[in-house]
């Protein structure tokens, strides 16, 4: 048997990608963790991560591991729940950013409200910096977006690169001004695109604006211009910019899940651990 306590810390870090971040997530020391995965790997005889200075990866029975850990650790809470009688009940107003509109958020919600009938959920898709916003003025419970790398805000699901996406075969003039394909502000990823521009001393010209993704997408395919996103999660039909377009480097962005402070029990907690619990389920657009 796999302990459940071993199951967690391994599955933290295969998400985040790092021990540190691992621990605050679950609330315990790097060092802590990394005794956690040390145990599992001896318990299961194999090398689940490879490590450097740099970068944390998961090998491919670490790979496996993950799938293995997720079952087990969801057969675990429906025990919990079955033999205690417990049933969630309660509203969770949940805001989750345009970014997922084409994940596998969709299905971790499916099975949410499918395990916890008593729960009622509502949705509200927005930018980050507007749901963020919402919560800040208690109009949300929850909410899954994007900050800048370093921020303090949410529990950390994953770090992803930003890169610059357009349709395949796009061809842009390299002496006329960059045509950007962007979401209205307040938008993070609009600020990032129009920062490394700038740093890089790219002109640039504004050619779509939308408050949401298919908008995008559908400037994207139609060859207007390019826009900025997360690499993980590119949305279906579009591709990463050639590297003779020699656009600038955006840097990461990271996704997190924010709850309340002190909210430790009900349906918004249950809700972020299983969205945190997925994490790996999202970095791959459908």
């Amino acid at each position: 048997m796999l302990d459940p306590i071993l199951l967690q810390s391994f599955l933290a870090v295969a998400q985040t990608r790092n021990f540190t971040e691992a621990g605050r997530r679950l609330g315990l020391q790097q060092s802590t963790v990394s005794q956690h995965v040390r145990k599992l790997e001896a318990e299961a005889g194999r090398r689940l991560f490879l490590r450097d200075t740099h970068r944390v990866a998961p090998t491919a029975d670490g790979e496996a591991m993950v799938g293995f850990a997720r079952s087990i650790l969801e057969a675990n809470e429906r025990a919990r729940l079955y033999f205690s009688g417990a049933r969630l009940r309660g509203r969770v107003r949940f805001g989750t950013s345009e970014d997922f509109v084409s994940s596998r958020l969709p299905e971790i919600l499916r099975a949410f409200t499918r395990r916890h009938p008593g729960v009622d959920l509502e949705l509200t898709v927005d930018l980050s910096a507007t749901l963020n916003a919402q919560f800040d003025q208690g109009e949300l419970d929850l909410v899954l977006a994007k900050r800048r790398t370093g921020e303090a805000r949410g529990k950390l699901v994953w770090r992803d690169r930003l890169v610059w996406i357009g349709g395949p075969g796009l061809e842009i003039d390299p002496q006329a001004p960059l045509p950007l394909i962007l979401y209205a502000p307040p938008s993070l990823t609009r600020s990032v695109a129009l920062e490394a521009l700038e740093r890089a001393g790219r002109a640039w010209r504004v050619v779509c604006t939308s408050g949401s993704l298919s908008g995008l997408r559908a400037a994207a395919l139609a060859g207007l211009g390019v826009t900025l996103h997360a690499r993980s999660l590119i949305p279906e039909g579009l591709v990463e910019a050639p590297a003779t377009l020699r656009l600038p480097e955006a840097g990461e962005v990271e996704f997190v899940v924010t709850t309340r402070s002190g909210t430790a029990r009900g349906p918004a907690a249950a809700l972020a651990d299983a969205i945190l619990a997925n994490g790996d389920r999202l970095q791959a657009a459908s």
